[in-house]
């Protein structure tokens, strides 16, 4: 059963090769909420801002992995930035993704 539910929604993401080829955590988290625990290297760009770094994100020009608290707010900021064409993924809850990148 599980083996259909894999094939049906795809491989999982390998965040660790995407940072082994130079990709940036974006946690997309308040100020606070960073301060209070995070992925170390992750850069700190809230939600309500991330539009305002778009420039900013595009000339790195390298993927990016949005991260947050649950998911929810990653979600939206990886669909901001995938729809002005820029490679990114949603890395989900920050403490889940840490744990998948060690």
């Amino acid at each position: 059963m599980f083996g259909f539910l894999k094939n049906l929604f795809g491989p999982g993401t390998d965040y660790k090769s995407l940072l082994s080829k130079g990709a940036i955590i974006v946690d997309v988290r308040t100020p606070e909420e960073y301060k209070a625990g995070h992925i170390e290297g992750a850069r700190n760009i809230p939600l309500d801002q991330i539009k305002s770094k778009v420039q900013e994100l595009k000339k790195t020009g390298k993927p990016i992995i949005t991260c947050c608290r649950s998911g929810a707010r990653s979600g939206m900021a990886k669909s901001q930035l995938a729809a002005i064409g820029l490679e990114v993924y949603n890395g989900g809850a920050w403490t889940s993704l840490n744990n998948k990148i060690k």
